[in-house]
């Protein structure tokens, strides 16, 4: 004899509660002087996305053991590829790391030019999920 099951969803309906809000964590980290490699502070906020910003898109995806999988960006197979073929897949490769982040809500108005025989300059928008929004500018050595 097989069980009949058709109460247990109602059983424990009203138990369960709906009224709870979700707060996101503070974006507090530390500042970082990339020129002198030293840490300089605090930062939080815009201030903190903007520096998560710089350290995905320098940061190779896989090569590093104490990032997860989806922090970083691929570019490493671009190399010795055509140019117009990176700099169509760049901007892709752009966007999928920065989404990962939850505080990124969007990348948008990206512009990619030749600027050496092997070196592209990328500029974009980020929008954040309070609606902030930077641009931010990177060069890529393919």
């Amino acid at each position: 004899m097989i069980p009949n099951n058709d109460n247990y969803e109602n059983e424990f309906e009203d138990d369960l509660a709906t009224d709870f809000d979700i707060e996101n964590e503070p974006s507090l980290t530390y500042a970082m002087n990339a020129e002198r490699s030293i840490f300089v502070g605090k930062v939080d906020d815009l201030e903190a996305i903007q520096q998560a910003v710089l350290k995905i898109i320098n940061t190779e995806r896989y090569e590093y053991e104490i990032y997860s999988w989806d922090y970083g960006i691929e570019i490493q197979d671009l190399y010795g590829k055509p140019v117009p073929y990176v700099m169509s897949e760049l901007k892709q490769r752009i966007i999928d790391a920065l989404t990962a982040d939850d505080r990124i809500d969007s990348v948008d108005d990206f512009t990619v030019e030749r600027v050496g025989k092997n070196i592209l300059n990328c500029t974009f928008k980020v929008i954040t999920i309070q609606g902030d929004e930077f641009t931010m500018e990177s060069e890529v050595k393919i």
